[in-house]
């Protein structure tokens, strides 16, 4: 049998074809495939320049807060159009501002500094400024007792905080609001001691809780005879003006006054020591306080002098730069305080007193006293809760946020 085989003269070829288009397919999955890898490495790049640049804003925020809590950021409650600004520069590099800024450089260590300010005016400057109404005149200040709790008289001061990481081409504004967390004090009076008190002279001292707003230099001799006082007196939260152990004696043009009564003598209960007015133990306080100094160069913040003290306009074994100062100073010892110190929250001295001159305080004052607690000359001490707990919690609280923003 023969067997005939024919050849198609239509089908040479069609191996090469098919080869070519599988091929060509390859190549073009490839193509797809590069194209796909060369995409997701950009993307991928951009998130982690976002994540950067995030990080640094948050970073920034850190940084605005530890200046806060330090005193390094300066934000007086008498002007609502307050701005306090870091900048990426050296101290000697920082450019001219308004008269509501206060420029600073940034901490951040030489050599190593992230993104999150800019070294000339724009927008991206690390800022910190109230949170106020639209027309910046009031300050909005957050009171967890009342309802709002968006405030404008009572509770702790809102600060906003607009911070601005960049890494490579990517950028992220983070704007906080943050609160320093106020601290709760059991303040028996304006000014409390654990031995006989002794006003002299024109000295005043008033238990009515006046606002941390209130001017220095403003005095009280009693409800209705000091009218640049009364404007200053919230409501509610008012004190003796001053409880002892001991006795209370005035004489001269002095004067105390305060709610239910003006002096409670003769009392029993002063506290174990600070740790008890401040509501913590004792291994706690001595933890908030730090270790003791024998001199202060700076008076704001939370002070603890392990020696006998002497402030004002004269010279001593504590050197001060200034005699003006705010937070928790705590003396353990004698103090004698002289006209020209003016201090903004609390006072806690373990041994004697001698408070003379001018000396303004507001807040308040805590003596335990060994054989002298003595007022003179026109020395003043007004009782301020709001002095005492804000100032507590700015340098040695915690800060609370309240809002966190992207922009």
């Amino acid at each position: 049998m023969r067997i005939h085989f024919r050849t198609i003269q239509n089908e040479r070829g069609m191996a090469l074809v098919i080869a070519m288009l599988v091929l060509l397919v390859i190549t073009l999955l490839g193509i797809v495939l590069m194209a796909s890898v060369a995409v997701n490495r950009r993307v991928a790049g951009s998130d982690v320049m976002v994540r950067k640049a995030l990080d640094s804003a948050e970073a920034g925020i850190a940084e605005a807060t530890s200046r806060l809590r330090n005193g390094d950021a300066p934000m007086p409650t008498s002007n609502p159009r307050a701005v306090s600004q870091i900048y990426l520069a050296a101290s000697g590099s920082i450019p001219a501002v308004g008269v509501d800024t206060t420029a600073m450089a940034t901490s951040q260590p030489n050599g190593s500094w992230l993104t999150y300010s800019d070294a000339t005016k724009n927008s991206n400057v690390l800022t910190i400024r109230f949170k106020t109404d639209a027309a910046r005149t009031v300050i909005y200040r957050y009171d967890p007792t009342k309802t709002p709790s968006i405030q404008t008289s009572t509770g702790s001061y809102i600060y906003e905080i607009t911070s601005t990481g960049r890494a490579g081409t990517a950028k992220r504004t983070v704007v906080a609001d943050v609160i320093a967390t106020p601290v709760q004090v059991l303040a028996k009076a304006a000014m409390t001691a654990g031995f006989d008190v002794s006003f002299v002279g024109n000295a005043v001292v008033c238990g009515y809780n006046h606002s941390l707003s209130t001017p220095v230099g403003t005095g009280a001799s009693g409800r209705g005879s000091a009218p640049d006082c009364v404007p200053y007196e919230t409501v509610g939260g008012d004190l003796p003006a001053a409880w002892s152990t001991g006795t209370i004696s005035g004489g001269g043009a002095s004067g105390t006054t305060g709610s239910p009564t003006a002096n409670m003598p003769n009392q029993s209960g002063f506290y174990t020591g600070p740790w008890q007015m401040l509501g913590m133990t004792q291994s706690q306080f001595q933890s908030y306080v730090g270790a003791p100094v024998a001199s202060i160069s700076n008076l704001n913040g939370i002070n603890y002098v392990d020696n006998d003290a002497i402030m004002g306009n004269q010279s001593s074994s504590v050197s001060l730069h200034s005699v003006t100062g705010e937070g928790l100073l705590y003396v353990d010892g004698d103090a004698t305080m002289n006209a020209g110190f003016t201090y903004t929250g609390l006072v806690y001295i373990e041994g004697d007193l001698k408070l003379n001159g001018q000396a303004w305080i507001l807040g308040g004052m805590v003596v335990r006293g060994k054989t002298t607690i003595k007022m003179n000359g026109g020395a003043t001490i007004l009782y301020s809760s709001d002095a005492i707990s804000q100032k507590l919690a700015q340098y040695g609280g915690s800060y609370t946020t309240l809002a966190w923003r992207e922009n």
